[in-house]
């Protein structure tokens, strides 16, 4: 499985997260393997498992630095679509040094597209933009 794969599985995992009470979560990410036939191996269900706890983890920061960008939205207000790609996508871009931003920003809006509404991709590529843009 390529990253590109595993970075969309995380992005389903992370979707969940605002469905369901954080204790619940272990038993959630439990049920999301034993139905998925995409992810076949323990080295991809580990990379998978351990990405989406370092960005629970870090899910304050990464909110903050959202809710900052976002002028008339805030995480509360966002579809869960959006939220969860905005998430990984800042968590890569912060907290990720392997990943550039370019890649993270490109990643995050693909996933937009296929996954959100038809303005998805446009309005996570604005605010991680504009998110990169503080770190330079």
């Amino acid at each position: 499985m390529g990253r590109h794969e595993q970075r969309e599985q995380v992005f389903m995992l992370l979707f969940r997260v605002e469905f369901h009470d954080p204790a619940d979560m272990p038993e959630q990410i439990k049920l999301f393997f034993e139905d998925n036939e995409v992810v076949d191996s323990e080295k991809d269900m580990d990379y998978i498992r351990s990405r989406c706890q370092a960005v629970r983890e870090r899910l304050p920061e990464i909110d903050r630095l959202i809710n900052e960008n976002t002028e008339g939205w805030d995480t509360a207000r966002m579809g869960k679509v959006e939220l969860a790609v905005l998430r990984l996508g800042v968590y890569e871009m912060r907290f990720d040094d392997d990943i550039p931003d370019g890649v993270a920003i490109d990643e995050a809006v693909e996933i937009a597209k296929k996954y959100g509404q038809e303005n998805s991709g446009g309005f996570v590529n604005a605010i991680l933009a504009k998110i990169i843009k503080l770190g330079d």
